[in-house]
């Protein structure tokens, strides 16, 4: 109890940004016009000492209620063009109030302090007015253009705080769209290949079932996650392949040539395997005497760069389906301009496929 008391107390005594340059800014102001009294003439140290106190004082005061004004009234949430029109004509009232608190302190603390002090307080003002009114003018137009630039900045940040919030739970719905799109799309390609096995061969259909269910479990367990290692990937890769080889048999072969140090990394779920999913379907399917299907992964210049090389001729329609827009979408949202997706048709009569995605 008696910790928890210490720590209320400590919070309540602590000063706020406001009051720190509330403080500061006045005493630094006070402090010089001191220093002005010390090199002129008839300087008095308790005088001055009256004078700094009280300058910090009224002028904290002051100022303070120009900010219960501005807060009560919410004009630290209005554009900027509406803040000027009452900017202006707020430094000529606190321009006006600052002198007449200025003129009667200074006339009467040199009554109360010089008891020979003669000069009538309208004398008093006809000679020095005008110079204080100038001052408050500058003072003010300093005290509200730094307070009023501040709400600004700070509503600035928080318009761009939640301007980014927004997007990424825009960009996350986006996201989460696109995994969702994925899913049946994958599973509808792997229950063709099981169809297609039923009655040729039950007992590679049963092995599908069992790969299948391993698939859906795992498409389960990473139902949330939008980016997964390179090591899951390529393991739900695998499962995939062993299932589209019950049906293809000896036509699909596969060779996977991975950098250990990739294993970890992060990299969009169902990359790969939409890559490999394509290379099945417009590569091997349609090859007659099929072939193999090549994963390399390794990192290079600052990129993680995934390669899948199957043989086939490049057709433009057929590899820009689903799977493939989904997946540019996914990089694009991910690592915006950082990371590229191309698929291009080599001089051998293959077709390669390569992502690269930024290590940092």
């Amino acid at each position: 109890m008696g910790i928890h008391n210490k720590t209320t107390l400590n919070n309540n005594l602590h000063l706020s940004l406001y009051w720190k340059c509330q403080l500061i800014g006045w005493s630094v102001a006070a402090l010089y016009w001191m220093y002005t009294g010390l090199i002129g003439q008839h300087f008095q140290l308790p005088l001055a000492a009256l004078q700094f106190v009280t300058d910090v004082a009224f002028y904290v005061v002051l100022s303070h209620q120009y900010r219960n004004i501005v807060i009560r009234n919410g004009w630290q949430n209005l554009p900027l063009d509406e803040t000027v029109k009452r900017i202006v004509p707020s430094i000529l009232i606190m321009a006006v109030a600052y002198s007449v608190v200025t003129i009667f302190k200074i006339y009467f603390l040199r009554r109360l302090a010089m008891p020979d002090y003669r000069q009538d307080l309208l004398t008093f003002i006809e000679i020095n007015g005008p110079t204080i009114f100038i001052a408050g003018i500058r003072l003010m137009s300093i005290w509200l253009l730094a307070y009023h630039l501040y709400h600004y900045a700070q509503r600035e940040i928080r318009i761009a705080k939640e301007n980014a919030r927004l997007a990424i739970i825009t960009q996350e719905a986006q996201l989460h769209n696109l995994s969702s799109q994925l899913n049946p799309h994958f599973l509808f390609n792997a229950l063709n290949a099981i169809k297609s096995l039923i009655i040729e061969d039950a007992d590679s259909a049963r092995r599908g079932i069992d790969l299948l269910s391993e698939l859906l479990r795992k498409s389960l367990d990473q139902h949330d996650l939008q980016l997964v290692s390179v090591a899951e990937e390529v393991e739900l890769v695998t499962d995939y392949l062993e299932l589209e080889k019950l049906r293809i048999e000896e036509r699909l072969e596969k060779e996977f040539t991975i950098n250990e140090s990739c294993n970890t990394l992060m990299i969009p779920r169902f990359s790969i395997q939409t890559l490999v999913e394509n290379a099945v379907k417009h590569g091997i399917s349609t090859q007659q005497n099929g072939g193999c299907i090549s994963v390399k992964i390794n990192k290079n210049q600052g990129y993680l760069n995934i390669l899948v090389q199957n043989p086939g001729i490049l057709n433009l329609k057929r590899n820009n389906g689903i799977g493939l827009k989904n997946l540019r979408k996914r990089l694009s949202l991910h690592y915006g301009q950082r990371a590229s997706f191309e698929i291009m048709e080599q001089i051998d009569q293959t077709v390669l496929a390569t992502i690269k995605i930024p290590l940092t």
